[in-house]
């Protein structure tokens, strides 16, 4: 993560030495207490600061406490820098706000280590407080469009006037028949009927302990003028991110008028026709048995089924059982058998089919029939349609589940979902696998957040199409998806569906630089016990994203995929040295540009390796194991040859001072033949040494450095332009850059990146190409993308450039295009 930050030392050594090395991020510096609060009351964008506690002109102890004075929307946090010994000191400045210490001498890699980890969290807290704010206006809107009445509390009860943080929808205050003000002053006890009280305060003691996780009954409130309002009510125990003020929810519907029709029923047999005309759904009296075979069913069950009651009675044409969606049937049945037991009446709901196929809600109520022994006669009761009810319970209980930005289900669903598949069908084999975004932040902080979520939500509509009945798309988190696959064939499916995921995220250019990382977690319903196929997906998803732009891997435990991928490698490199036609090296070459003549002048030869069974392989995949396995020499040589050719097919094109750069392994340059080698090719194809120079990494002289050195003097004598790659990104170069045998510096693509974000005019870049020049030593910039990027590098008297913004690495033709289309 990139952020400001303030290094305070009244050390010029200090500051110079840590400013240096922090050169990945927008640092500035003062020289006493002084001159950094002047700063901070300046700038509102400083996120760090590194302070140090001894200094003669306001001390750090000082500059702590007048930070507390400062009225700012963020504090910003500081790591102090004490000496060795100062225990005392470490403690005072933490009890005075600081956030972390370093020790003198100063550790660089701990220093910015601890700096990152800051700035993480800084980030994160923005991110959240964004979430919430969110999330909040989502809230107030839904709960206000609820038909049904709505309260969500916190505390020791629900709705008590001991809460400072209670909120009613209207539907509430209007079911209540009270103000806000005056449910808050009362609580909801004081509003309830005593003889539904005793009843709901055991159960809310149930609910406070653990014991269930929601209820549900009908209660009578007491309205003000001393009516009654009869209300079927659930609450739950409301599960939301921690430190969320509100613990419980509780829906309110007003049945009022059903009560009025379940009295009336028990009321008179006389009125029993009306009611059942009436009713908004249907009455029945059936047999005991499995079938539930009807003897008696009113009118309403062609309203609420669709068929007719004669096609139900005595099971004619089909049994009441059939109407009950497979799912509940077991559970209906053990229902009643435990109501009837208890001589209790029965209650419950649950979904049937009806004759046009459509699924309903319907609330069941009934009480069995039992002859003077005890014996059950038959079953009576009423069946409700609840189906707008149910929806809307639902609704509300997704608030939570549902992301407020791409209306995508969120991480919590789909942790449920898989719990309930796990149940349902332990045996079933499914995949999920998680799409992460890890660098999208660059983007939120060059471009702004809102624009980020624009492209979120464009990345949401294309992998939306993706989906399907057997793949189902969630959003974990702003930077990650994941798709919850079921129904599919076989891995090489899965590869394939994420190459579709990779093509989506490529489709929008300014993700391409970003990539994402897929990983991929296959597993068996009943191994979701542990809990981890989320977490073990993000691993895979970031280790594939670790070393490249795009890619997708299988979490299988450690190592088993990587050694299986790696093996695979090693094979194919193999056949490719023994001549097999199925897995071939070729070049492509990169232009570098010379910026004071706008000509191409050089080419960086690149590397590439295609294997029929695994396809383009990346070069830092292969090279890697080529290395490993000391094919890099074989593979070298062949590099060298196909160079040769090519600069052959430049010299022909009358482009005799073009050179071609090779990238040299040490393990190449550590043989004693490699010279001889390198000569014998050269001589083969009848070309001189000063048509190429040798490219090497800088961490290539962390060991050996003495012999490299002398290798690459030998090689400078006979003509052979040595270039040192990534410079910068290294520790000890800075130090043995004066002594090193070379003739380019190449500038790392971090340092190029750091034009668009930093201010130029205090990047290091500058200083690299300045001190370059005193040694003697040309400079080219790795990575350049941007038109901003390429007119910094000329002002500053850059040699040489390469990068997209001039082209990409190309075939041997077209290569030899552009040199033909320059003259």
């Amino acid at each position: 993560m990139t952020g400001k930050l303030l290094v305070v030392d009244d050390s010029a050594t200090d500051r110079l030495i840590i400013k240096n090395m922090l050169g990945d991020y927008n640092v500035i510096t003062a020289e006493n207490g002084r001159e950094a609060m002047k700063l901070i009351q300046e700038r509102t964008d400083i996120d760090l600061m590194i302070l140090d506690l001894n200094m003669p002109v306001m001390n750090g102890f000082e500059v702590l406490e007048a930070l507390r004075e400062v009225n700012r929307d963020q504090r910003i946090r500081t790591i102090i820098l004490t000496n060795y010994g100062e225990l005392d000191n470490e403690i005072r400045g933490l009890q005075a706000g600081a956030v972390d210490y370093i020790r003198k001498p100063v550790n660089m890699e701990s220093l910015k280590l601890r700096i990152e980890v800051h700035l993480e969290l800084l980030r994160i807290q923005k991110l959240y407080e964004q979430t919430l704010f969110e999330r909040d206006l989502t809230l107030d809107t839904l709960l206000e469009q609820a038909p049904i009445g709505i309260a969500l509390s916190h505390g020791e009860k629900p709705n008590s006037s001991a809460e400072e943080k209670v909120i009613f929808n209207s539907a509430y205050q209007r079911i209540t028949g009270r103000p806000r003000d005056e449910l808050i002053k009362l609580g909801w006890a004081q509003i309830t009927h005593p003889e539904d009280l005793v009843k709901e305060e055991a159960l809310f003691r149930s609910l406070r302990a653990g014991k269930i996780e929601s209820y549900s009954m009908e209660k009578r409130f007491v309205w003000p003028d001393g009516s009654i309002v009869w209300a079927d009510i659930t609450v739950a125990d409301l599960k939301l991110e921690k430190g969320s003020e509100f613990n419980y929810i509780c829906l309110v519907q007003d049945i009022t008028e059903r009560k009025a029709v379940e009295d009336a029923l028990r009321e008179s047999e006389r009125s029993k026709s009306v009611l059942l005309a009436n009713l908004p759904g249907l009455a029945y009296r059936c047999d005991n048995d499995r079938k539930w075979t009807m003897r008696f069913i009113s009118e309403g069950c062609y309203g609420l089924t669709g068929y007719r009651p004669e096609n139900l009675l005595n099971n004619r044409d089909l049994s009441f059982s059939d109407m009950i969606a497979e799912e509940y049937r077991e559970c209906l049945w053990t229902e009643w058998r435990q109501a009837l037991e208890a001589r209790a009446p029965f209650k419950h709901e649950y979904e049937m089919m009806t004759a046009s196929g459509q699924r309903k809600w319907v609330l069941d109520v009934g009480q069995g029939v039992f002859d003077e022994h005890g014996n059950t006669q038959a079953l009576e009761g009423i069946i409700i349609d609840i189906t707008d009810r149910k929806e809307q319970e639902n609704e509300l209980r997704h608030i939570s589940e549902i992301d407020g930005l791409t209306k995508l289900y969120n991480r919590r669903y789909l942790e449920t979902v898989l719990s309930r598949d796990a149940k349902q069908n332990p045996d079933n084999e499914s995949a999920v696998a998680l799409i992460s975004l890890g660098k999208i932040n660059s983007i939120s902080l060059t471009y702004g957040y809102s624009f980020c979520e624009q492209i979120i939500v464009e990345l949401t509509q294309k992998l939306s199409s993706l989906a399907n009945d057997s793949r189902e798309l969630f959003q974990i988190s702003l930077e990650r998806y994941a798709f919850y696959i079921k129904k599919y064939q076989n891995q090489n499916e899965l590869r394939d569906f994420c190459q579709s995921v990779i093509g989506m995220v490529d489709s929008l250019q300014i993700l391409r630089t970003v990539g994402c990382g897929i990983g991929i977690v296959e597993f068996r319903g009943g191994d979701y016990a542990d809990g981890n196929i989320i977490k073990n997906a993000s691993t895979a998803a970031e280790r594939s994203n670790k070393d490249q732009i795009f890619g997708c891997s299988f979490f299988n435990r450690e190592m088993e995929a990587a050694m299986k991928r790696e093996g695979d490698v090693k094979e194919a490199l193999i056949r490719m040295v023994d001549g097999s036609p199925d897995d071939r090296l070729y070049l492509q070459f990169q232009p570098i540009l010379n910026l004071k003549t706008d000509r191409v002048e050089e080419f960086e030869a690149l590397a590439r390796f295609k294997s029929k069974k695994l396809g383009t392989v990346p070069p830092l995949e292969f090279i890697a194991i080529a290395e490993e396995t000391q094919m890099i020499v074989p593979i070298g040589q062949s590099v060298l040859e196909m160079a040769c050719a090519f600069q052959k097919r430049i010299q022909a094109l009358g482009c005799e001072h073009v050179r071609i750069f090779i990238n040299v392994s040490a393990i190449q340059l550590l043989r004693n033949e490699f010279m001889e080698d390198f000569l014998d090719v050269l001589n083969r194809y009848g070309l001189k040494p000063d048509s190429f120079g040798l490219e090497i990494t800088e961490s290539i002289f962390a060991d050996n450095f003495s012999v490299i050195n002398q290798k690459l003097e030998k090689l400078m004598d006979i003509g052979v332009k040595t270039s040192i790659d990534d410079f910068g990104t290294g520790y000890s170069t800075l130090s043995r850059e004066r002594d090193m045998k070379i003739n380019i510096l190449k500038i790392d693509k971090s340092f190029i990146d750091g034009l668009m974000t930093d201010d130029p005019e205090r990047t290091i870049t500058r200083d690299i190409i300045a001190m370059a020049h005193r040694l003697g030593h040309a400079v080219i910039a790795e990575g350049v993308e941007h038109r901003k990027q390429k007119q910094y590098l000329v002002e500053h008297q850059c040699d040489m450039m390469q990068g997209f913004l001039f082209s990409k690495p190309l075939d041997e033709d077209d290569a030899l295009h552009i040199l033909a289309a320059q003259g």
